[in-house]
């Protein structure tokens, strides 16, 4: 039995993440008082029958002050249960057009009387010592819902085997460099498909833009020394107690070469034996100027 704590930015994702670990089978309740949790495991697992994984949602609508929360986990993991933290987070800008699209207000704005940004700034300064500490986090900023509920299931596997969760993100240099990476890997110096007619409208998860990108002697160069280092680099990352590995490969514009890339290396290690999920960041932008 697992207890996960699901916390993080008000707007970046904890319901649907919530709907989706219902889906796999968790317990789930929405803003229980962190002064609760120790009482509730302890009854829980005492319980006939009850055999179900726990997820707590955790937000700024029933907590002040997060320090507290994080003495709460500490007592329930000195108690011997297992019980990890899912940080969701997401950036500002993103945040701001996901209250406008949906033209719901921040729960902050209300209580303290504040514009968005500045609710925002206080939510995160409030949230910064359980981010720091979290387990696992997950940036759902150019996240769609399946990949939400692959990082999910992959964090859900991590609890079973106690292996490392390992994302291989694809991303576009002229939209931003992937800033929750771990490793980088610039690949914009291989043969580009974006300058191929019949290939600028395709992406690296067509076959014909594979073909094109490893019919380049350098890129296969590259992708054996890159096989090299992170099969080095892996165990040597789980040894560390580190519990997941952001790997990003970026071109220009994260359609073509990257994504190709990207997928090859998810390939490789999945053979492996690792627990890993592949992310395509700018992907579904539009093909403009894309180089």
């Amino acid at each position: 039995m697992e207890f996960l704590v699901i916390t993080g930015m008000s707007g970046a994702g904890k319901t649907q993440a919530s709907n989706i670990l219902e889906d796999m089978g968790y317990y789930c309740i929405d803003n229980m008082p962190s002064a609760m949790i120790p009482y509730f495991a302890e009854l829980y697992s005492k319980m006939p029958g009850k055999t179900a994984d726990v997820a707590f949602v955790i937000d700024v609508r029933g907590e002040s002050d997060f320090l507290p929360l994080l003495t709460e986990l500490d007592i329930l993991k000195d108690s011997g249960y297992n019980c990890r933290t899912v940080f969701i987070d997401c950036e500002d800008r993103v945040l701001i057009n996901r209250y406008k699209e949906t033209r719901r207000v921040h729960p902050l704005v209300t209580l303290k009387n504040i514009s968005v940004n500045e609710a925002l700034a206080l939510e995160r300064k409030m949230l910064r010592p359980v981010r720091e500490s979290a387990d696992y986090i997950i940036d759902t900023s150019a996240l769609t819902p399946s990949q939400l509920r692959d990082k999910l299931i992959a964090i859900q596997n991590s609890s079973r085997t106690g292996s490392l969760v390992i994302t291989c993100m694809s991303f576009g240099y002229k939209y931003g460099i992937a800033t929750e990476a771990d490793l980088v890997f610039d690949v914009r110096c291989f043969p580009n498909p974006f300058y191929v007619p019949e290939l600028k409208n395709l992406t690296g998860l067509d076959e014909a833009v594979r073909n094109y990108v490893f019919s380049s002697k350098q890129t296969l160069e590259f992708m054996n020394r890159l096989y090299d280092m992170i099969d080095f680099l892996v165990p040597l990352y789980a040894e560390e107690g580190k519990t997941q590995l952001t790997i990003a490969i970026g071109c220009t514009g994260g359609k073509h070469r990257s994504v190709a890339i990207t997928e090859a290396l998810k390939t490789h290690l999945f053979a492996e034996g690792l627990n890993v999920i592949s992310v395509h960041r700018d992907i579904i932008k539009k093909f403009i100027g894309d180089k």
